[in-house]
């Protein structure tokens, strides 16, 4: 709470920084190609990235694919290039491990910075593997979101990674998938990865915009929400010639797009820079939980018209959904949330909520015995 810092405060100037200490990291990038196709592939791209501030160069070297007979990676050859990147740039080097062999294979290689993919993360008893191999290991662990949007999937996930003594752990949100269609390929969510940023304060939170966005002309607006949103940095797709590229080219961007693209981004200032800010700040905070104390108050005077409604409706053997009425609603709403200047994804989600609840409660009136 912003209050926290008042009694700080007192003896401090008005113009004093107070860093942040719940997350470090700012401004971490990940780059380098989906796969790693060739040596050549490989060793260009890192020599372009090596003095472009690249904390880590990341290739993909087993490659899981929807469906067989697709590019699946060099696998352990190609761990031989990251070594020579490493050698040779001195850049630390990252790929993605399903399996504990993947680990053993990179640990060999002198590889210790790596992912656990989406396809991974989805299943406990894989990332428990992996887990289990990194015993002892002093690694650096990075676990991108599960491909479903479940929160608790991911931080279990991190959870066992951290229960074998791993420290160094970072988290990847790379979006979930989604059944319609929509103007990217994975659906960021991002209140998930907030909610599991919120519950590992202090873990890394990176940003990959390439899986995200799908395509490129998406992926600079979608980084910036997530540096707006206070990650911690960006994980993207570099490829000497995207449109060339073995997997994923139109999600990739050319070494001087990346630049370009680190100049045009803007990191935002996570601290607290002096009282007046704090004051506004939290006034404001009262404000919304005053405005959602409101809100909470309306839902449950308005569930009690709808429990009156089931009464009614009961009394009379009426069913439950009246389509009719439920498309008036909808339509209404939908007029006002525009002219207020609300979306119609948020209107259309906060009406179906409350409906579903008046639904599920007038269902329970509506089936309760006389007697009970």
């Amino acid at each position: 709470m912003l209050s926290d810092y008042h009694e700080e405060m007192e003896n401090s100037p008005e113009s004093e920084i107070i860093e942040s200490t719940e997350r470090q990291g700012r401004g971490y990038w990940m780059a380098g190609p989906c796969s790693a196709e060739t040596e050549e592939q490989v060793l260009s791209t890192a020599r372009s990235l090596a003095n472009m501030g690249v904390d880590v160069f990341r290739a993909g070297v087993w490659k899981p694919r929807t469906r067989p007979n697709s590019f699946e990676g060099n696998g352990l050859k190609a761990l031989g290039w990251l070594e020579n990147v490493k050698s040779e740039t001195g850049l630390n080097v990252c790929t993605e491990v399903a399996n504990a062999e993947h680990v053993e294979a990179c640990l060999n290689h002198g590889i210790n910075t790596l992912w656990i993919g989406a396809r991974t993360t989805v299943s406990p008893f894989a990332v428990q593997e992996i887990a289990d191999s990194l015993k002892g290991v002093d690694a650096e662990v990075f676990i991108k979101n599960p491909i479903n949007p479940d929160a608790k999937l991911w931080i279990g996930a991190a959870e066992r990674i951290e229960q074998v003594g791993i420290e160094n752990i970072g988290l990847i949100h790379r979006g979930f998938n989604a059944y319609d269609s929509t103007a990217y390929r994975n659906q960021p969510m991002w209140q998930i990865a907030i909610e599991v940023m919120q519950y590992f304060p202090k873990y890394k939170m990176i940003c990959d915009t390439s899986h995200i966005s799908g395509k490129r002309s998406l992926i600079e607006p979608v980084a910036q929400k997530a540096l707006d949103l206070n990650y911690d940095g960006i994980m993207v797709e570099v490829h000497p010639n995207p449109d060339e590229a073995w997997s994923d080219a139109q999600q990739q961007i050319t070494p001087s797009e990346f630049q370009k693209l680190k100049s045009s981004l803007t990191f935002r200032d996570s601290g607290i820079s002096n009282r007046d800010f704090l004051v506004t700040l939290e006034g404001l905070r009262d404000r919304i939980d005053d405005i959602d104390s409101e809100i909470i108050a309306l839902f449950a005077k308005r569930m009690g018209i709808a429990d009156a409604i089931g009464g009614y409706k009961k009394k009379n053997n009426i069913a439950i959904l009246q389509k009719e009425r439920w498309a008036e609603i909808v339509a209404r709403s939908l007029e006002q949330g525009a002219k207020l200047g609300l979306t119609d994804d948020f209107v259309q989600s906060f009406l179906r909520a409350v409906h579903d609840e008046s639904i599920h409660r007038q269902h329970q009136i509506m089936n309760k015995n006389e007697g009970e």
